[in-house]
């Protein structure tokens, strides 16, 4: 009797455990993304972990970041979310706020080691608070700004390259020598530099001089006076010194053109353009990248680097969590080849972004641990709830912040006008998201 008790019992274990093993089996997880260009290659790294996690499915949808958003927010308002889904800087907050997105901190501190990973860079997925809140999505991988320059413009120019000392004089006396202007009475044939009001060309100098857009609690436009010094001193290189061309003299040209074209000699912008112009310059010229100079008013302990993830967050909805948690792993470490980052886009997992395929010395610029030298420096960014907005991003069509700093470019206002404006109305936006200041 006891015997048959015994197989009983057994019997009714392994069923038990084949029925586990069953429902395990039955785990299948959404994940949406939002760059189709590389989703054969996301497809394979998806067999990889699949392969080691055989009780998990992913089914993976691969959309243009045009389309992504407005489906992804059609989704989250019929309360379909994918498990797991890319996730921008500029939403995250939002996103986070009205409850969507999982928090993670619980789980980043059970299981990723910083030392591995860019650590800083896991800041701008921080909620409400960038420095001390939790985290409601994790990069897998980041780009900043950088100052590209044209080597061979340079050597004609009798200039040495720009270094970590170069300050904000030696950089506009150098913009003045490579602006060269045979008529005075026509534009330049070659500008020593190119900036306009967008966020990759403009928040880099402002935090390179110790500046800050917006208060501390990044609910309120406060641009202080070292941000206007900076604001001041972009203005300047095109209104008063002529080493930039206004905004209104792009027409029929893309901004991103002008530099790979040999347009202009400088250039800040971020660090993702590193493909663009490798694609667009090919072989023309010799080019590196710098950093942005610092400027006069940075007291020690202010640096800041300007720099964002890219990341992936986990929906507050998904019946996966573990396993989503499984996968997301899996996308942001090791695993994960250097074939998928765009050239100039970092890697979070530091051992990737140190190899030699991602730092391809043997194309140019050849220096590109300039770009991993960002991640390494404390991060400030003007992200928060209604940036594309008050901002001037995306569908806004240039307007906001962006379009009041054309304005500035144009000569169409002064800086201190521009700063009027920008605060006025931007604070409109944000009093809608940040009722408290």
């Amino acid at each position: 009797m006891k015997r048959n008790l015994v197989i009983l019992t057994l019997a009714a274990l392994m069923v038990a455990g084949l029925s586990a093993l069953v429902m395990a089996e039955q785990v299948t997880l959404r994940y949406f993304m939002w760059d189709p260009e590389f989703q054969d290659i996301e497809a394979e790294l998806i067999k990889g972990f699949e392969a080691e996690n055989p009780h998990i499915k992913v089914e993976m949808t691969a959309l243009d970041p045009n389309n992504f958003w407005p489906r992804l927010a059609a989704m989250a308002a019929a309360g379909e979310l994918p498990d797991v889904f890319s996730m921008s800087t500029g939403y995250i907050d939002t996103w986070a706020r009205d409850g969507l997105l999982m928090n993670i901190q619980h789980l980043v501190d059970r299981d990723v080691d910083p030392e591995k990973y860019f650590y800083n860079v896991f800041a701008e997925d921080r909620f409400p608070n960038k420095e001390t809140s939790d985290m409601y999505a994790i990069p897998y991988a980041w780009v900043g700004s950088v100052l590209f320059y044209n080597k061979d413009m340079f050597d004609a120019a009798g200039l040495e390259y720009p270094d970590a000392d170069w300050t904000w004089d030696e950089f506009r006396a150098a913009a003045k020598a490579l602006t060269i202007q045979s008529n005075p009475n026509r534009p330049p044939e070659q500008y020593g530099f190119f900036w306009y009001g967008r966020y990759a060309q403009v928040e880099p100098w402002v935090y390179a001089n110790g500046g800050r857009i917006l208060n501390e609690n990044k609910t309120r436009i406060a641009i202080d006076e070292k941000a206007r010094e900076a604001l001041q001193f972009l203005s300047d290189l095109t209104n008063v010194d002529g080493v930039s061309l206004p905004h209104r003299d792009l027409a029929g040209m893309r901004q991103q053109d002008l530099f790979p074209l040999q347009q202009v000699a400088m250039w800040v912008d971020g660090s993702w353009m590193v493909d663009h112009v490798r694609n667009t310059a090919g072989d023309s010229f010799r080019w590196g990248i710098a950093h942005v100079p610092q400027g006069p008013s940075l007291e020690a302990g202010e640096e800041r680097s300007y720099y964002w993830p890219d990341s992936v967050a986990i929906a507050a909805t998904t019946k996966h969590p573990e396993e989503a948690w499984a996968f997301i792993q899996y996308l942001i470490g090791a695993n994960r080849p250097v074939e998928t980052f765009m050239p100039g886009k970092v890697p979070i997992y530091r051992a990737t972004a140190y190899s030699e395929e991602w730092l391809s010395k043997d194309q140019q610029p050849g220096n590109m641990e300039i770009i991993l030298e960002l991640g390494d420096t404390p991060v400030r960014t003007t992200f928060n709830m209604g940036w594309s907005e008050w901002r001037g991003y995306a569908s806004t069509g240039g307007a906001g912040m962006n379009g009041e700093l054309d304005a500035v470019t144009n000569g169409q206002q002064t800086v201190d006008e521009a700063i009027e404006k920008i605060t006025r109305d931007g604070n409109v936006v944000l009093e809608r998201y940040y009722p408290e200041p």
